[in-house]
């Protein structure tokens, strides 16, 4: 029996093949990212974020993005938005016919720098013009903003500036705000009073979390409960953490589902074979998988 003040359904944003390959050393070849999507599409998943734009010198891992979107044969009914960075990754996103994009922002000075190479400031305005032409052909634009809790230069993020620069990507036109942990250091009591700091409708709020600290089951759980029913995840914990060496990164999909389960909410995701993908994407990438789930079901 769900608890009262959950969200009766949550939306998964599968992150496995985009965020989680790009931070594993591998690189793996096209026929099996094609592949793990279909995999994933066909475990239930609604949504797969495919593959990232940025330059091939940045992201190696996913050069082939034109390749992939060319070969990829949609499952019905399920989405697949790619990353990207700028104009150009917009007009390669175009080319591929995509429907659905995500650009990825800095709640922090020193991060806008190191990633995106402007300032706090200037990322918004070298992001106006994508979003706005991206919604002039019709396509759905979703925004991250990362350091939402910490920065490994900056330290704590205050809560105001986290709303105040996710409300400017909102006022662009974008439908969603991913708030991401990318350090994992986030705990409950920071994920309420950033949540609580928002005075929007909480579909417009999706959260991001990594498990750097152990955390991400207890943050996701704080963030439902604040109204917030879109989850950001990444099939067997794909993904490490690039500011903590060897820790754990993305929230893993399974470990994420079995939560859901327990508190009664719906997902579509079926979570036996899910987990096998996950075990058959664990032997291709030749390390064992980060889900706690995976390995109790499997192992």
């Amino acid at each position: 029996m769900r608890e009262a003040g959950l969200p009766s359904k949550v939306t998964i944003w599968e992150v496995g093949a985009r965020d989680g390959l790009q931070n594993e050393s591998a690189v793996l070849d096209l026929d099996t990212k094609l592949e793990f999507l279909d995999r994933l599409a066909s475990n239930g998943l609604p949504v797969l974020e495919a593959t990232s734009f940025v330059h091939p010198r940045w992201v190696p891992q996913l050069a082939d993005a034109d390749d992939l979107l060319k070969k990829l044969v949609p499952h019905p009914g399920v989405r697949y938005p790619v990353l990207v960075p700028n104009d150009r990754g917009l007009d390669r996103a175009l080319a591929a016919g995509v429907s659905s994009i995500a650009i990825f922002a800095s709640a922090t000075e020193s991060f806008a720098r190191r990633n995106l190479n402007r300032s706090f400031d200037e990322q918004f305005a070298m992001f106006e013009p994508v979003v706005r032409r991206a919604r002039d052909e019709g396509l759905e634009v979703r925004a991250y903003l990362s350091m939402c809790f910490g920065d490994p230069w900056e330290g704590a993020v205050r809560p105001e500036r986290v709303v105040g620069a996710g409300k400017r990507l909102l006022d662009m036109g974008c439908f969603q705000l991913s708030l991401g942990d990318t350090i994992g250091v986030a705990t409950p009591g920071h994920v309420n009073r950033l949540l609580g700091a928002f005075d929007v409708d909480g579909e417009l709020l999706a959260v991001h979390f990594h498990d750097t600290y152990g955390q991400a089951l207890a943050n996701t759980y704080a963030a439902l409960r604040a109204g917030v029913s879109t989850v950001d995840a990444s099939a067997g914990g794909l993904g490490g953490c690039p500011y903590a060496e060897s820790a754990t990164g993305n929230l893993a999909t399974e470990d994420l589902v079995w939560m859901l389960d327990g508190l009664g909410i719906e997902h579509g995701v079926d979570l036996t074979a899910l987990a096998k993908t996950s075990v058959w994407m664990a032997g291709k990438l030749g390390k064992p998988s980060a889900s706690r789930v995976v390995n109790a079901l499997c192992g």
